[in-house]
């Protein structure tokens, strides 16, 4: 089985901090109950914090940018107002053995 089924394409959801980072912490374990939740339902490939720590970057798979709309309104992040999200379509033309359907 292939990390991106076919009819679906590769979604760079980029977080920016929106708050200091004394106001993140508190929140970063629901964020990652909410990653785990996501990887085990295959949405998520990757996902970790920027260099420096400005916000993360999360890799998600999905049908449609709709869906990863929705999923973002999940995030503690989210709900909590303290990130703000930029969402970035691709459909990769070229991969890694096994990585995608074709």
């Amino acid at each position: 089985m292939a990390f991106i089924p076919a009819n679906r394409n590769l979604f760079v959801i980029d977080l920016h901090y929106v708050v200091p980072l004394d106001h993140i912490d508190p929140h970063l374990a629901g964020h990652r109950r909410f990653l785990e939740d996501n990887y085990a339902s295959g949405r998520l490939l990757a996902s970790g914090a920027k260099v420096p720590r400005t916000g993360g970057v999360i890799l998600a798979v999905a049908g449609s940018r709709n869906e990863v709309e929705t999923l973002i309104q999940k995030d503690p992040f989210h709900e909590a107002e303290i990130a703000r999200y930029t969402i970035t379509e691709f459909e990769p033309r070229m991969t890694v053995p096994g990585l995608k359907d074709d």
